[in-house]
């Protein structure tokens, strides 16, 4: 293409640099390009240069920082808006392109996938609006079957296993039943076929349906946000007495139910006036929430107060913390927008990121546990986004759902996991954000 109109492309001297694995470094020498390149050209350009050095070089995408700001327009253009002088030598450092490699063969759910949780490198917990919990091991392979809860599932998350139970891992969920459950598994468990399972503990104390958990770094707690304006907390263990009570045998479709141990709120936070939608427990002593009433809430558990009480103008369907020194709030809601904004900052609650590339509310969205610039989100337009700080344009689109995606997650740090109203578990792999 011609930019100048002139029939040449005006030519800018630069040097590549980069901090990947010397198998990917090209010769530091400035050499002269043009300046019509996209990011694109400019990938076929390292591609081959690496072809040079090395005939059995595989091709594979690239994307290209200058100053620090993903490039996603051409060159030329983008010297032009950012007032950099095409006269010097131009350094560029090339990075893997953060986007897919492979998508898995989704795993098949009876109803909409509601909620998941991919912290475990070992599995995927999924809730579902059939009421049960399920945990997959890569490849759709359901290993056990959660089965408990008398309505959807509306959210889950893994709980550090006790330091005696190495084999054991925890898990909770929280449905429109009004509870929580928590269970007990073994990974290793034979997976023929699957296994079903019954909880351990029942967490009763929400008037109505549970729509947000989030377990306490450390695992002996977790804490949950309904749709009666409240947070709970909770203790975790199974076996803990001061706040179980002895529970009769119920009975459930006809058969005596084992005898479970129930759990009463230990603490309730209140100051929300709509649906607590969506709660994360970042740290030893602060939970932050956020509310269809429209604000963002930051708690100091230990005086049950909120330290920091924003409205954002939109009701909020999730939130998650992270970023530069996991101190970043992105959040999406009621519209298109996902926002992204830095508590640390005092005398402003204007967002210092805002990407507008869904066309419809966004359901999900989360940090990468290991970058300060990744994260991804999900949408009821029915496509998941990887974005980047570092430009405002998202990374890559994942179209592999047919309806409405409720959630979304990273797992084993290079692959994004969702889940949505077409019943589907989808896996996407091979993202090198490392």
């Amino acid at each position: 293409m011609d930019i100048d109109g002139d029939g040449e492309a005006r030519q800018v001297q630069v040097r590549f640099v980069t901090k990947l694995p010397q198998s990917y470094k090209v010769q530091q020498a400035s050499i002269s390009i043009p300046a019509n390149l996209t990011r694109f050209g400019l990938s076929a350009l390292i591609n081959n240069l690496l072809l040079t050095m090395n005939e059995d070089w595989t091709t594979e995408p690239f994307d290209f920082l200058i100053d620090g700001e993903l490039v996603r327009m051409s060159l030329e253009e983008f010297l032009i808006a950012k007032g950099i002088s095409a006269e010097k030598v131009l350094e560029i450092e090339y990075i893997k392109a953060v986007a897919p490699r492979k998508q898995e063969e989704p795993s098949l759910h009876d109803d909409w996938v509601s909620a998941l949780d991919g912290s475990s490198d070992g599995y995927i917990l999924t809730g579902c609006y059939d009421g049960f919990g399920r945990i997959w091991k890569a490849g759709g392979i359901c290993t056990h079957v959660l089965d408990g809860h008398s309505a959807p599932v509306t959210s889950v998350c893994n709980l550090m296993p006790k330091a005696d139970s190495i084999v054991d891992q925890v898990v909770a969920t929280g449905s429109k039943d009004k509870t929580l459950r928590l269970w007990k598994f073994g990974e290793e468990d034979p997976i023929d076929q699957p296994k079903k399972i019954t909880s351990v503990k029942i967490l009763r104390g929400h008037t109505r349906a549970v729509h947000s958990i989030s377990g306490k770094p450390s695992g002996d707690m977790v804490c949950s946000g309904s749709w009666d304006c409240t947070i709970n907390l909770w203790n975790t263990g199974a076996d803990d007495t001061d706040d179980s009570v002895s529970v009769k045998k119920r009975k459930r479709g006809g058969q005596d139910e084992e005898a479970l141990s129930e759990g009463e709120a230990l603490t309730t936070l209140v100051g929300h006036t709509q649906c607590v939608s969506s709660v994360v427990w970042s740290q030893h002593e602060t939970i932050y929430s956020g509310s269809w009433d429209h604000s963002i809430r930051r708690w100091d558990v230990e005086t049950g107060k909120d330290s920091f009480n924003m409205s954002c103008g939109k009701a909020i369907n999730c939130l998650s913390i992270g970023g530069e020194s996991s101190a970043l709030i992105a959040a999406g809601g009621s519209d298109p927008v996902l926002r992204v904004w830095d508590p640390r900052k005092p005398g402003t609650l204007s967002p210092i990121f805002q990407f507008s590339s869904h066309n419809s509310w966004i359901s999900s969205c989360k940090w990468h546990d290991k970058s300060w610039y990744h994260l991804v989100s999900a949408s009821f337009d029915g496509k998941v986004m990887l974005w980047d700080l570092r430009t405002a344009w998202p990374l890559a689109v994942i179209d592999s759902h047919g309806d409405k995606v409720l959630c979304a997650d990273w797992w084993k740090g290079d692959s994004v996991i969702s889940g949505g109203a077409d019943s589907k578990l989808c896996i996407s792999s091979g993202v090198p954000v490392l």
